[in-house]
């Protein structure tokens, strides 16, 4: 049995839930979310109440029956709160900057990076070459910084690259140091 599936999510108020044909569709403050149920799981929306039931039991369905209601949980928190990831770009030289719908990355390249920021998502430059991603999707937005990040990553020797505000970076010692040592 699912310890995750088997716990009821309680709708807050202002939140609207609606269920049609395997298809739900949440409503918000900040938004709306929609999500296909599988059909092995049934989704039950009573009294301001969402509990999710399994069809046929099976391993296939165990595991989709906590995954739903996680991610049906993920979909409350984000048209009522929404998510948001911060990411700080180190490096001389490095660079970020915003045109529109377009972020512009000077990432020691012989050219510079454009991505577009996809619809849906919300993207803030901050002080020191610090992106704040926030959206609704919680899906979308660790995305979108997933593939921010792929584009340089915070590389083991000098520091340099994407990371996200707080983490921390394990540093190596160069060549020319461990030859020192010896």
């Amino acid at each position: 049995m699912s310890r995750i599936g088997k716990k009821i999510i309680h709708i807050p108020e202002g939140i609207t839930v609606k269920l049609e044909k395997g298809m739900l569709e949440i409503k918000g403050p900040k938004g709306t979310l929609n999500l296909e149920i599988h059909r092995e799981i049934e989704a039950i929306v009573r009294n301001k109440e969402i509990f999710f039931q399994i069809k046929n039991p099976s391993k296939k369905s165990m595991a989709l029956w906590g995954l739903t209601r996680t991610l049906v949980n993920n979909m409350l928190i984000g048209v009522t709160e929404g998510y948001q990831k911060n990411l700080e770009l180190q490096g001389v030289g490095f660079r970020i900057s915003l045109q529109g719908k377009k972020l512009i990355l000077a990432l020691g390249f012989s050219h510079l990076v454009e991505i577009e920021i996809p619809q849906g998502l919300e993207v803030k430059l901050g002080e020191k070459n610090t992106l704040m991603v926030s959206g609704i999707d919680k899906k979308m937005v660790g995305q979108f910084t997933v593939d921010l990040r792929e584009l340089k990553k915070a590389e083991p020797y000098k520091g340099k690259g994407f990371r996200y505000v707080g983490e921390y970076v394990r540093r190596k010692v160069g060549k020319k140091a461990a030859a020192a040592v010896k």
